[in-house]
């Protein structure tokens, strides 16, 4: 579907058929995710109030934000977070954080502290995501259990902030989310597939 606030008429249109008769569907039941489009989300609440917003942010900091998702450098960091904090002032709800776990990128103890920092002011929900195997296509990998359990425990332990882990299902079958996209024989894949360097690319939400 690619990035919702890039899109922004077109999907406050969506969303308001949604909500309106016949429909009718609780915005509460409804959730925006972005990469952090930091115009769009400036106005978001207003013209679309009471709706959840999820943001990827998958790093503490914009060095290693920009390698995981390089559309980032478009919004740096402290722009996004400054937005945020204007956003939830103004609506006065829960903001959820998508985090995605990559091996040796951004999940050790240091990010775990600086995200925790980071957001240790907001009401928020971390949701660490286990990175799905992708073969060759990617050059990232996924975080061991142990990694993803360390991480939730100093987020919910040091900063009190609630830290959920998303479940894996079919990833035994290369059937998990962001793998279809890319189930090519690495050897195929390898030859006529370009290196997908946006996460986001990957559809992992």
């Amino acid at each position: 579907m690619g990035e919702p606030l890039n899109n922004y008429a077109a999907l406050v249109e969506a969303v308001r058929i949604m909500t309106g008769l016949p429909f009718q569907v609780s915005p509460k039941r409804i959730t925006v995710s972005t990469v952090g489009i930091v115009h769009a989300i400036n106005k978001f609440h207003s013209d679309l109030p009471g709706l959840n917003l999820a943001v990827s942010l998958h790093a503490p900091v914009q060095d290693v934000r920009c390698q995981i998702m390089p559309a980032a450098r478009a919004f740096p960091l402290e722009k996004l977070m400054n937005a945020l904090k204007e956003y939830q002032k103004n609506s006065q709800q829960k903001i959820f954080i998508e985090y995605i776990m990559l091996d040796g990128v951004n999940d050790e103890e240091q990010h775990a502290h600086q995200l925790g920092k980071l957001l240790e002011t907001f009401q928020v929900v971390v949701n660490l995501i286990p990175f799905n195997p992708i073969g060759s296509v990617s050059q990232f990998r996924t975080s061991s259990d142990d990694k993803v359990s360390s991480f939730q425990k100093i987020l919910r332990g040091s900063y009190n902030i609630r830290t959920t882990v998303r479940k894996q299902m079919g990833q035994d079958i290369s059937g998990a989310c962001g793998q279809l996209v890319v189930n090519l024989p690495d050897k195929i894949s390898a030859k006529s597939t370009p290196p997908v360097t946006d996460i986001e690319d990957l559809c992992i939400r």
